[in-house]
């Protein structure tokens, strides 16, 4: 974040995740990193204002987002929708 900052000041940087999601009304996830395979979906709805969870490296079981509480939008692959 030290460096990508200064570099886009418009930008808001957060220490994790569960803070960047909080009041948000939509949530997408863009990278396959570990830390994010690992979220506590419950624990991050219960914090957003709305419950869409756009998961672009398909991380995420249809079941499991739901669970959340979450509608989930994927991309590619089967159930892209739902």
């Amino acid at each position: 974040m030290e460096v990508a900052a200064p570099m886009m000041p418009s930008v808001t940087m957060v220490s994790d995740a569960y803070e960047a999601a909080d009041g948000a009304d939509a949530l997408v996830l863009v990278t396959e990193w570990d830390i994010f395979r690992a979220l506590d979906l419950k624990r991050i709805a219960a914090s957003m204002a709305g419950k869409a969870l756009i998961d672009l490296r398909n991380i995420y079981p249809l079941a499991e987002a739901q669970d959340a509480g979450f509608t989930l939008t994927r991309v590619g692959g089967s159930g892209a929708t739902a």
